[in-house]
């Protein structure tokens, strides 16, 4: 009786006391309607860090099920080198077909656009519109016979283990997954139709689109609705602590880099960051005075310098002092330089940020086009009048001013 009492003791204990939490939050984002035959397109930005997968897929819902054919294709980035890996998943029991995606560079530090083409005859893979795999024959039928109703979009993050995805540390907790938009065009007599695009311009979940709320691959998280954010037109998905959910210290703003056209001329978008004023014709995108990344660097077509960089058209002191033509930002903590501009926008403040990090968004951007670069604004320089003089002077103390409050109170640092 007494050990009975003892034992019920502990048991409403047990309930009482706060559930011990996982050690890792993940994320899933996904369509809820299914798709058969087109062209699937997202822009994305991968998560960097050794054994963190992250992934754009299509799949087809139950295949997980018993006794069930497995259909599913993969982009999914590996590995601390970031490359990524291109899977075509079928059969009952389902049967792997992975290769190496034939791609150089550092994809997590950059955008692209990535494709699935699904047609009766052929699945094909492309990146930023050039083909890297083509599967035909017995794969091709494999999606086609057991796919009647199409697959789903999903995107995802979570941590993998040396047998894949690397060797994954908390330490490196929190990163982030970008995707900038997702478009699906139908497949109609042999051509492809553009059906519906998404710009996650909202700031909650879009219709249609739904989050995960189970374990990942590895069971080594929980995907939790709590890190799928979006913030300036960016989906993001998180990889957390779980004790620290949601997209603390995402900065989603493009670093330029590979933009990709998509189907329909569109890509890479201007830049985040006050004071990048965009205009697009025919889907090709110019950038004035470029956007502003961390700690006062100004970025033109995806070439970033850190600590009061020199963009054409407006020279940018350390801190965010900024001369004559040109548009740019202040940055850092929100704090503002003071600016003096002829010709040029500037944004007194670096906007809401993290400290130590760029303004967000406060410049113009116009609709997205396939690249992004740099043009000069014209520069003018205040001359031939007492005006002009003491603009010069009061321009040189400024700056003066602005350096030496640099130098004595802030430590720029680049995420």
């Amino acid at each position: 009786m007494i050990r009975f009492g003892i034992l019920s003791l502990c048991i409403v204990t047990a309930a009482l006391l706060p559930r011990q939490a996982s050690a890792t939050a993940s994320a899933e984002l996904y369509t809820s309607a299914a798709y058969r035959y087109g062209r699937f397109e997202a822009r994305v930005r991968y998560a960097a860090g050794d054994g963190v997968v992250s992934s754009f897929f299509l799949w087809k819902d139950g295949s997980e099920k018993s006794g069930t054919f497995w259909n599913e294709l993969d982009y999914e980035k590996l590995n601390a080198d970031c490359h990524v890996q291109t899977n075509a998943l079928f059969g009952n029991p389902v049967g792997d077909h992975g290769q190496k995606a034939p791609l150089s560079g550092d994809l997590c530090s950059t955008f692209h656009v990535y494709t699935y083409e699904w047609t009766p005859d052929s699945i094909t893979w492309l990146v930023d519109g050039t083909q890297i795999r083509k599967e035909t024959g017995d794969t091709a039928r494999a999606y086609a016979d057991n796919a009647p109703n199409g697959m789903q979009l999903h995107f995802n993050i979570w941590p993998g283990d040396a047998s894949f995805g690397g060797n994954f540390s908390p330490n490196i907790l929190p990163v982030h997954q970008y995707i900038d938009w997702v478009q699906v065009s139908s497949y109609e007599n042999g051509s492809f139709k553009l059906a519906w695009r998404e710009d996650f311009n909202g700031q909650t979940v879009p219709s249609g689109w739904l989050t995960g709320n189970w374990g990942s691959p590895k069971n080594l998280s929980t995907h939790d609705p709590l890190n799928v954010s979006f913030i300036s037109g960016y989906a993001v998905l998180s990889l957390t602590p779980d004790g620290a959910k949601g997209p603390a210290g995402a900065m989603p703003g493009d670093t330029g880099g590979m933009g990709g056209g998509g189907s329909v001329g569109t890509g890479g978008r201007g830049g985040m960051g006050a004071g990048g004023a965009t205009t697009t014709t025919g889907g090709a995108t110019t950038t004035t005075g470029g956007s502003t990344a961390a700690g006062g660097s100004a970025t033109a077509g995806g070439s970033t310098t850190a600590g009061g960089s020199t963009t054409a058209g407006g020279a940018t002191a350390a801190g965010g002092a900024t001369a004559a033509g040109g548009s740019t930002t202040a940055a850092g903590s929100g704090a503002g330089g003071v600016l003096t501009s002829s010709g040029g926008s500037a944004a007194p403040n670096g906007g809401s940020s993290d400290s130590g990090h760029g303004g967000a968004t406060a410049g113009s951007e116009a609709a997205k086009g396939c690249s992004c670069r740099q043009v000069g604004s014209q520069r003018h320089s205040p001359t031939g009048s007492v005006g002009g003089t003491f603009a010069a002077l009061l321009l040189g103390a400024v700056l003066r001013r602005r350096r030496a409050l640099r130098e004595n109170s802030f430590s720029w640092t680049v995420p």
